[in-house]
């Protein structure tokens, strides 16, 4: 059997450079972010970008769509691209977009980032309503077509709700457990549970300000916190999802956390009044830290099947079932 090597979640700041970090760490697949807070139009335009970059990099790069695009990569030594939305805005109030942007390529959404969606609420707001009425709507669709549910900056109770709503396994893209440490999205053992019960899967995110120690974050407690959160979910609903953001200006962060929606400044997790990207810790400064993973895992006592499931074939299983 192939051993994969996915990662579920990276935003960067795309170059032939970092597709070549990508395939160097013998990544068959990345999920990548293509809309925070874009709508329709402006996601055609990032995707006609993204057609670019397929073209311009076809010995390194393609667009996936299904699993058998992840046994494609493995076989030719490629990374398959898959899209995905942090936010739902690329769909606006129009239940009809749905369908048009998976035949785009979409194959996750969010159903929020980290505000008050249409179709949920996210982690920042102060009261969780929990999924709306165009949420439920959305998720029937969603499911109908294979676009994954993801739930990553979602709140508590809109995330319980996702989960019992949706007839397909959802999906935390990237995020940590909160016993660990305690990000506003980082999720309760609660949620975990029902989130493993349900067969959905939780990609564990290396952004420092998920990680206990942030940018100071040591191998072994990531590695301890793997262990722990594999006790509590069992070990194959649990994968990597980076959301590695190298590459880009510091301003990008404060796009990301103001995108439209506000005149004034939201300053989000790890505050402060001049909003960075903070730095990777030494041992995953890129993908090619998936090698430093493998050994950290090994360490705290994962036998090397279960370490190649973390890795990336608890995912590639997950994206099997997606049109099952």
């Amino acid at each position: 059997m192939n051993n994969y090597r996915i990662d579920n979640l990276q935003y960067c700041n795309w170059s032939k450079e970092i597709f070549k970090i990508n395939n160097e760490a013998k990544l068959d697949a990345v999920h990548v972010t293509i809309a925070y807070h874009e709508d329709f139009n402006e996601v055609k335009k990032n995707i006609e970008v993204w057609n670019k970059y397929f073209k311009d990099n076809k010995n390194l790069i393609f667009h996936g769509k299904t699993f058998k695009d992840i046994e494609k990569a493995h076989q030719e030594k490629k990374t398959a691209i898959f899209f995905g939305f942090q936010n739902c805005s690329p769909i606006e109030d129009d239940i009809g977009l749905v369908e048009k942007v998976y035949d785009l390529g979409a194959r996750f959404m969010q159903l929020t980032y980290n505000n008050q969606s249409l179709l949920a609420t996210g982690c920042y707001e102060k009261n969780d309503s929990g999924v709306t009425r165009m949420g439920k709507e959305a998720i029937k669709e969603m499911n109908r077509l294979g676009l994954v549910v993801d739930m990553s900056h979602s709140a508590e109770k809109s995330t319980f709700d996702a989960i019992k709503l949706s007839s397909k396994p959802i999906a935390i893209t990237h995020a940590n457990p909160s016993f660990w440490f305690g990000a506003k999205r980082n999720k309760s053992n609660e949620l975990l549970k029902a989130l493993a019960d349900s067969k959905g899967m939780l990609g564990l995110s290396l952004y420092p300000h998920h990680l206990k120690d942030t940018s100071n974050c040591t191998l072994e407690s990531f590695c301890e916190m793997a262990a722990k959160t594999v006790e509590l979910m069992g070990v194959k609903q649990v994968g990597i999802g980076s959301d590695l953001c190298i590459g880009h200006p510091n301003s990008v962060v404060e796009w990301m956390r103001n995108g439209t929606w506000t005149k004034t400044k939201d300053y989000g997790e790890g505050s402060s009044k001049n909003p960075n990207f903070p730095k990777q810790p030494k041992w995953f400064e890129d993908a090619r830290g998936f090698k430093n993973l493998e050994q950290g895992l090994k360490k705290v006592g994962f036998q090397e099947t279960e370490v190649n499931d973390i890795l990336g074939n608890n995912w590639y299983n997950f994206y099997r079932g997606i049109n099952n």
